[in-house]
């Protein structure tokens, strides 16, 4: 804050749905967009005498992800039954996990302001996600709700942090770099628009110098980051006044209204004692065999940090390069194998960082869905180096290569693009543009130096932009100077 009187004291709770095939307990299948209540069965809808299974896939998601986080594995666990009413929870209770969680005492370090801050991660355990209530908004009929159980135990991460965060915008830091770890080690989309990567946020406030912490709000089931961090900004500023006032915050849960960017109660804030947690009857404790995680921790990847690292030191690239590059891990291969490839590792942070993520995002995709590969690129950095085409007739070559799938040099030799490099045909040109064009010629023998870009277009126009930019340039002043 702007006001050194109190400490901001921020806390995340994350949720991220699993990108396994089936739900948690049941065989249903997990597919975003289906008809309403079409990926059911008794299981996930509570009814009376059914029995859930574990989905081992799940656990394994669940396990990579608290190793990612540098977490403690529990070689014991359990669910717990965490009971609450809400017409998108069939049975009344959630199955969840309380006392025994099944990773803890983990960290994630995150880049804000240009240094490497640490959070502490409380836990991170495994439950079932509700379903959703569809409101007047998509139903066009402001006095009904409907309920949607298609998302009704599917399998969700919770990641629970220490509340070592100090502003809003550290806290979304932090929330950006838990989703490009579980992203990278492929366990969650992370899709924000579908709803599989959400989040709840406790903020508080103290006066600087405490070491008790203030009455905190919560923010719940938010999966925007510039929605979550307006309302952070509001509630911290909105506390702050309380607080001046001599007033006391109030433990709630929050609302946060768009059109107006503030906060109001929703509720009194729950605590663990109001979901009357106990251990759930119809599943049994689990052991986790430490030889299995030791597997499981030898198929993560090079995590998004140690990449950036690596990327920086390996190929001499800037931080910032490197930090764009590894946004996605598909992204971040890319560049790697273009790097290695090409032997050029600034010219593939160039074109990669330029025209190859423009024309991303004009069509709308990421770079495992595009037609251009690591191969198509290298190629073309290996044309432009080579001299056979300049990096202006490389421009439409890219293009081309996006929208075909065909590789840089068919594409030139299909097209005449090559660059034109011999001498006595470019001098030709050279030629006919100063005397066609005597004015500016003299204008640079005169000493206006800027006169000579204008006859390197009329060259390069010349030979629709084929021919060698360099030579170009030597021979224009050879003769200019001569």
């Amino acid at each position: 804050m702007a006001d050194k009187k109190y400490e901001t004291v921020i806390g995340l709770e994350i949720h991220a749905e699993f990108s396994t095939h089936s739900k948690l307990f049941c065989t249903c299948e997990v597919k975003f967009g289906s008809d309403a209540n079409t990926q059911t069965c008794p299981i996930c809808l509570g009814m009376p005498g059914v029995l859930p299974v574990m989905n081992k896939r799940a656990l394994e998601f669940a396990i990579r992800a608290g190793l990612a986080m540098n977490c403690k594995i529990a070689s014991y666990s359990k669910f717990d039954r965490k009971n609450y009413f809400y017409p998108d929870l069939p049975k009344g209770y959630q199955i969840s996990q309380y006392d025994l969680p099944l990773a803890c005492d983990g960290y994630v370090d995150f880049e804000f302001e240009d240094e490497i801050k640490r959070v502490r991660i409380h836990r991170v355990h495994l439950e079932e996600d509700a379903g959703k209530l569809v409101h007047a908004d998509v139903t066009g009929d402001p006095n009904r709700s409907y309920v949607d159980f298609n998302r009704s135990c599917v399998p969700l991460l919770e990641i629970v942090s220490e509340p070592n965060l100090r502003s809003p915008a550290a806290a979304i830091a932090y929330w950006r770099a838990v989703k490009e770890i579980l992203e990278y080690i492929d366990v969650s989309d992370c899709n924000m628009e579908e709803g599989s990567f959400r989040c709840d946020a406790n903020i508080s406030l103290r006066p600087v110098g405490s070491e008790e912490f203030g009455t905190r709000t919560e923010l719940k089931n938010k999966n925007s980051f510039q929605h979550v961090l307006a309302a952070l900004q509001y509630e911290e500023k909105r506390q702050a006044r309380i607080l001046d006032e001599g007033g006391t915050v109030e433990q709630v849960t929050l609302l946060y209204d768009l059109n107006t960017g503030r906060t109001s109660p929703m509720r009194s804030k729950e605590e663990a004692h109001d979901y009357r947690y106990f251990p759930e009857p119809d599943l049994a404790p689990f052991e986790v065999d430490p030889e299995e995680v030791e597997r499981l921790r030898s198929t993560l990847p090079e995590l998004p940090a140690e990449r950036r690292k690596r990327f920086v030191e390996e190929y001499g690239i800037p931080a910032y390069d490197a930090g764009f590059l590894t946004t996605t891990r598909q992204m971040a291969d890319f560049f790697d194998e273009t790097a290695r490839l090409s032997g050029d590792p600034k010219a593939s942070s160039n074109w990669i960082m330029g025209d190859v993520s423009a024309l991303l995002n004009s069509a709308g995709i990421g770079i495992q869905d595009a037609k251009v590969t690591a191969a198509h690129l290298s190629e073309l950095i290996q044309l432009i180096k080579g001299g056979t085409i300049s990096g202006k007739i490389a421009k439409s070559v890219i293009a081309d290569v996006f929208e075909t799938g065909k590789f840089p040099k068919q594409i030139v030799e299909e097209k005449g693009l090559a660059q034109i490099s011999d001498t006595s045909a470019i001098e030709a040109v050279v030629d006919q543009v100063i005397a066609a064009h005597s004015g500016p010629a003299q204008d640079y023998r005169d000493g206006k130096k800027k006169a000579l870009g204008f006859l390197v277009g009329q060259v390069m126009r010349a030979t629709r932009g084929k021919a060698n930019p360099q030579m170009v340039n030597q021979l224009l002043r050879r003769k200019l100077d001569g």
